[in-house]
């Protein structure tokens, strides 16, 4: 599974002068928890998220003013705010490494480029729900891949908690290899395993 058939597209992007109050509505409007940042080509040069927008921007209460705080700060703008320069990577990107610069880096959010533009976003939410989709879902979508490589009737599928098992009517290795590499591609999928129905039938 590629980074372009997880990320969300288009993408909500800012400039740098864009309002800090503004990119909080929208991170809130949106249920959003990164915004990429952009110049004026639209090419990428930061992000800004939800911790940058919080940090040091709610008043101290009054009540407690004796306590050591700093001053909030009013009138910021993203270019004030957003980490720069900023990981991207391409819509070609492997799901699994993208997981893997999610969790190393501690990021929330991963903005996809093509090039330098902005094309999409992954989130870790978004990782989350494909790897709570649904067994029957990950089934359909695998059986109507292998349908369009293959045709229909040739190839039984089982799934079971994103297990994808393949069982094909011919004995065919390279055709159950690509199937393999078809079921891998389906959102959800954590391994895939072929056999000839034949085999099947022996064990």
């Amino acid at each position: 599974m590629r980074a372009r058939d997880l990320m969300t597209a288009p993408v909500i992007t800012v400039h740098p002068w864009t309002s800090a109050k503004e990119a909080a509505e929208l991170l809130s409007m949106h249920g959003f928890t990164a915004l990429p940042v952009v110049d004026d080509d639209d090419r990428l040069i930061g992000i800004v998220t939800e911790a940058d927008l919080i940090r040091g921007r709610i008043p101290v209460d009054p009540r407690h003013a004796h306590e050591h705080h700093e001053a909030a700060s009013a009138g910021k703008t993203v270019g004030d705010l957003m980490t720069s320069p900023v990981t991207a990577m391409s819509t070609g990107t492997d799901v699994a490494d993208l997981c893997e610069a999610l969790v190393d880096a501690r990021i929330r959010a991963m903005p996809i480029v093509d090039g330098s533009a902005v094309v999409g976003i992954v989130t870790r939410g978004d990782v989350v729900r494909v790897l709570a989709r649904e067994d029957v879902e990950i089934a359909r979508d695998v059986k109507h891949r292998l349908e369009i490589y293959g045709g229909s009737g040739r190839w039984h599928v089982d799934v079971h908690d994103g297990l994808v098992h393949i069982t094909d009517q011919f004995d065919d290795d390279t055709d159950r290899h690509v199937a393999q590499l078809l079921a891998l591609a389906v959102p959800g999928v954590i391994a895939a395993e072929t056999a000839h129905a034949g085999e099947e039938q022996t064990r």
